[in-house]
């Protein structure tokens, strides 16, 4: 209950405040300002607030914030599904013995993080960052349809009519398209960098006979991370591995 009602009061609050927020800066600003200002917020504020042009630097960065602090539940969550389901190394399962914070995927987002700060420019990272995590949002939806398809009789808690994921489909196609004639290097260099995870699929998942110091390995970073985190799994459960459930001998 509390999943459709967080949709249906923060998506149209959300739409309101960006949609009059481009009509007050159209009114407010000329073409040209538009274009000639780094940072359309902060000039209108310049422009409008006379004394206290800065609320909208706050503004920004109290927005920013509460993004970032979004993105940190969400982004350790995908790893802990992940590992939940068998496609993560099982350490990222883990969570705190008192505080039940999932520390060890909170990690691997923090280390993603940084690594990402290898790219020196900050709007080629965007743009990498935004295709990929566009190209995601995609294919999700595109798995809703087929799993509606596929499995109808599946138990759902939130169902919706199908004409709302296909109705976003064709405007994700036809944007994805409009980026790769746009930007074909920055889309091309941004899928190579999600097909380099099929390998690591292939070799970490896929291949069920891995030889015996692959699980020593794994074995041993599981334990030092356990130990270094004061993690381990909820109620004892450990995931499961391929979609099966574990063998006597992983458990």
């Amino acid at each position: 209950r509390n999943i459709p009602r967080a949709i249906a009061i923060s998506i149209p609050l959300v739409t309101f405040v960006y949609v009059f927020s481009n009509v007050a800066y159209v009114t407010a600003m000329s073409p040209q300002e538009l274009l000639d200002s780094g940072a359309v917020a902060v000039t209108f504020g310049e422009k409008v607030l006379g004394a206290v042009p800065w609320i909208m630097p706050l503004s920004v960065v109290l927005s920013t914030f509460g993004g970032i602090n979004g993105y940190l539940f969400t982004s350790s969550r995908l790893c802990y599904a992940g590992a939940r389901g068998g496609h993560l190394p099982r350490l990222l399962a883990m969570i705190h013995m008192k505080r039940c914070t999932p520390i060890p995927a909170l990690l691997c987002s923090c280390v993603t993080s940084l690594l990402m700060l290898i790219i020196a420019d900050i709007y080629t990272l965007i743009n990498y960052v935004v295709f990929i995590n566009y190209l995601c949002y995609g294919v999700t939806v595109f798995a809703l349809i087929a799993l509606r398809w596929t499995q109808p009789c599946i138990h759902r808690p939130i169902k919706v009519n199908l004409l709302f994921p296909v109705a976003y489909l064709v405007f994700w196609a036809f944007l994805l398209l409009f980026s790769f004639y746009t930007e074909p290097l920055v889309c091309g260099t941004a899928l190579v960098i999600i097909l380099a995870g099929v390998p690591v699929y292939l070799l970490g998942i896929h291949w069920d006979h891995k030889p015996g110091c692959f699980h020593a390995a794994i074995e041993s970073a599981t334990v030092i991370g356990q130990k270094l985190c004061f993690v381990l799994y909820p109620q004892e459960e450990i995931p499961e591995q391929n979609g099966r459930p574990p063998t006597p001998s992983q458990s």
